[in-house]
């Protein structure tokens, strides 16, 4: 009988390398933010080394005397690989493993390997391999020792990893077969946007860096039931829930993927139908971790990337999040959007002036009207009810008395 490989989980310990290009950049910052994700991504972080250098050497990352003098940290502390704060082209890849004679990963590999944990739903699972296959096909000359190696560890996790043999041509076929599939995704999706249209039900999709609270607010507001973690990345897949609002008004609420520095471009490709959420929605909740240091370069990164992604001409009401955390009291400023409020999802603080203002903001599309309705046309009253906001309801003689705020295709209607 055969016998059976069994893949142990490997504890690794890895060295964070960096390259600060001038001063005054966010290099420590993005270090330190690389540092959470290789914890999310179950690794130990034993050491870290930033260069400062006026660019990014394009053979081995570093310069020569840094690859030496981190060859020794590797061997000293003990590490099984190191961890690059930027994506790695394939010539530094290959250059890095054979001096450093150790396993070599970059940004954009740890955040591909917690996407690939996280993924839950056929969706997700199929943008995350999409990616990762299109990250690998250039790098299969470069992940030469790190594919080779049968055993756990960042970087084997999810279905693209196999082993070295798989050549272009067959990831070239799966990367078809996936597009065909997504395809196939985001033709359901655009259906269900068009159902929303059609039933004239308004969407605020809520956005923001990872971790700021995004989970954490749908579940408040809506009792999603959406998994809710202190970690990056907690959830990937998109969740929609109505909002009751007041006077009988409903708006759906979307979840979407967080953001992040230097958001690998491979997935914001194969996540462009699920973050074109945010397109396709009325309104953008921006969720601002208002505890965290770095909040305002944070809202800086959601800005680009929603610029990126064409998202624009939107009503952006700005959230700070985690007032319960916050250390000073300055106020916060958010000179982009068009309103802002300060909340804590966690506690529901703030979260009865959100519903209000989006009530508000739902009838300066609609207008106030007051009729009397025939009892043969009362049929237009559940129109009333379904897309606009009934506000008073009385049944007369001659009919029946109402007073709401309706949307132009209804107002014509009565």
């Amino acid at each position: 009988m055969a016998e059976a490989f069994k893949i142990e989980e490997i504890e690794e310990k890895v060295i964070l390398v960096g390259v600060s290009e001038q001063d005054g950049d966010d290099a420590e910052d993005s270090v330190a933010e690389l540092a959470e994700l290789v914890k999310t991504a179950g690794a130990t972080v034993v050491g870290t080394m930033i260069q400062k250098r006026e660019l990014i050497h394009p053979g081995t990352y570093i310069g020569s005397g840094k690859v030496a003098e981190l060859k020794l940290l590797v061997e000293e502390l003990g590490a099984t690989g190191i961890v690059c704060d930027d994506e790695l082209s394939p010539a530094q890849l290959r250059n890095l493993e054979d001096m450093l004679d150790t396993k070599v990963m970059d940004r954009t590999l740890i955040i591909l390997d917690i996407f690939a944990a996280r993924a839950t739903t056929s969706e997700g699972k199929i943008q995350v391999e999409l990616a990762q296959l299109k990250y690998r096909l250039s790098r299969l000359t470069g992940l030469g020792r790190s594919m080779s190696r049968l055993g756990g560890g960042i970087g084997t996790r999810g279905p693209g990893e196999k082993k070295l043999e798989i050549d272009r041509r067959l990831i070239k076929d799966r990367i078809a077969q996936l597009n065909r599939e997504l395809k196939e995704v985001r033709q359901h999706r655009d259906i269900t946007r068009a159902q929303r249209e059609k039933n004239q039900m308004p969407v605020a999709a809520i956005v923001g860096y990872t971790n700021a609270g995004k989970s954490t607010l749908i579940n408040t507001l809506t009792n999603a039931g959406v998994l809710e973690e202190d970690k990056l990345f907690a959830t990937l897949d998109p969740t929609t829930r109505v909002l009751e609002l007041s006077g009988q008004q409903q708006i759906l609420v979307t979840d979407t993927v967080g953001f992040i520095r230097k958001l690998p471009h491979h997935l914001i490709e194969a996540f462009k139908s699920t973050l074109e959420e945010a397109k396709y929605a009325d309104y953008i909740l921006h969720v601002v971790d208002a505890s965290n240091p770095q909040h305002e370069k944070q809202m800086l990164i959601v800005y680009e990337t929603l610029a990126n992604l064409d998202v624009k001409d939107k009503t952006v009401i700005t959230l700070f999040n985690k007032q319960d955390a916050r250390m000073d009291s300055e106020p916060l400023h958010d000179f982009k959007a068009d309103h802002t409020l300060p909340i804590s999802a966690k506690n529901g603080t703030g979260l009865e002036e959100l519903k209000n203002l989006l009530s508000e903001l739902l009838r300066e599309n609609k207008i106030l009207v007051e009729r009397t309705v025939p009892y043969a046309n009362a049929g237009v009253i559940q129109l009333v009810r379904k897309s606009g906001e009934l506000l008073e309801e009385e049944y007369r003689e001659d009919g029946i008395y109402i007073r709401a705020y309706v949307p132009m295709e209804i107002y014509a209607k009565l």
